[in-house]
């Protein structure tokens, strides 16, 4: 199988501020104004044509920005990516101008996408169809819940056939319906043996559709490798971290923000 997605190397680093006033000096200045925080370190994987990899780890992990790298949608601060085919990301209003209606977004994504406008025309009624919000299609998207969003990133995305295909919680929100509807697509994606990286809480969409998995704790890659190894080992930590008290949560959060205060050396 060949190899469609290298990462190498890859850090994240995030200035915090305190004030708005020192988000204008970290533009100002030269190096920067706030305290550095690295939101991923370290990050090395590959992954092959029809790998269908977990993103799993608690909040604050680097989930959804190693999603955002992958996708395209930002750049890392250090390291390499390489992504041979298109890539779509597929998250809550991903891409989506709140001011445009639904129809006006197909038009805009896809042509962002290198679609021509014949193109569109021809995938537009698969996309209504799939998102299935009604007369919403005509309104502008501020006016959507917050599952519509989805309905019509996922259309969207699933419809202009990626070679890639990056899923951030957007099957957590929606009807049952749709969600088993997103997971048929999913599955004849998986057959046509494209490469899908999935990122969800729930372990059981990750076993029923996942081969692989990250396990990320805050910013590094704790574990990769098939489910049936790295999730029962993320369970543990999970276990283990519920059962704490809130003071030790918070001194365990507190102790590993520290460390991504810092860059590490490998």
């Amino acid at each position: 199988m060949s190899q469609t997605v290298i990462v190498k190397d890859v850090y994240k680093k995030y200035k915090m501020h305190s004030k708005p006033s020192e988000k204008l000096l970290d533009v100002i200045l030269p190096g920067g104004y706030g305290e550095d925080f690295y939101a991923l370190q370290d990050i090395s994987f590959t992954a092959k044509r029809g790998d269908v990899i977990g993103l799993v780890g608690v909040n604050g992990s680097g989930k959804s920005t190693l999603s955002n790298i992958i996708a395209g949608v930002i750049p890392p601060t250090m390291g390499t990516i390489e992504t041979i085919g298109q890539t779509s990301l597929i998250a809550i209003s991903s891409g989506l101008n709140n001011q445009l209606t639904g129809r006006e977004n197909i038009e805009l994504k896809c042509l962002m996408l290198g679609f021509s406008k014949k193109e569109i025309k021809e995938m537009e009624p698969e996309i209504i169809d799939f998102a299935d919000i009604g007369k919403f299609i005509d309104q502008p998207v501020k006016k959507y819940s917050s599952g519509m969003k989805s309905r019509l990133g996922f259309a969207i995305s699933v419809t202009v056939n990626p070679d890639i295909l990056v899923i951030d919680e957007a099957l957590s929100v929606g009807d049952q319906a749709f969600a088993q509807k997103s997971k048929n697509k999913m599955f004849e994606f998986k057959e046509k043996g494209k490469t899908i990286f999935f990122v969800s809480h729930s372990m059981g969409q990750i076993k029923e559709f996942c081969e692989k998995a990250i396990w990320l704790e805050y910013g590094e890659i704790k574990q990769y490798g098939p489910v049936s190894e790295v999730i029962p080992e993320y369970e543990k930590f999970l276990k283990k971290y519920k059962s704490m008290t809130a003071a030790e949560q918070k001194k365990f959060r507190e102790e590993v923000i520290s460390k991504q205060s810092k860059m590490i050396a490998k």
